[in-house]
């Protein structure tokens, strides 16, 4: 469980939360602001956010990165970044 606090406190530290909705900013903007901060948590809806990273980097290590797009004001599918995903997990899902 130490590890485990350990290896997310980086994580955390390095994570600039982004009050706005993406679909109030453009799509040059969303992506500008991940690219800056390297790795921020973004709103895509009323109840829908998730964490997207610049590269893989800013993920936890054992993590890898799956691209993502984000609905914004002037395009449907922006693609910002990436997101960090836990390889095992998602072989799991599928």
């Amino acid at each position: 469980m130490k590890k485990c606090l350990v290896a997310l406190v980086p994580m955390l530290l390095s994570s600039a939360a982004i009050a706005q909705p993406t679909t109030s900013m453009s799509c040059g903007q969303a992506r500008a602001i991940v690219a800056q901060h390297g790795g921020v948590v973004l709103y895509t809806g009323q109840y829908t956010y998730d964490r997207y990273v610049a590269d893989r980097s800013f993920c936890a290590p054992g993590q890898v990165t799956k691209p993502a797009w984000v609905p914004t004001r002037d395009t449907a599918q922006c693609y910002v970044g990436e997101t960090c995903i836990d390889p095992d997990v998602d072989r799991l899902m599928r």
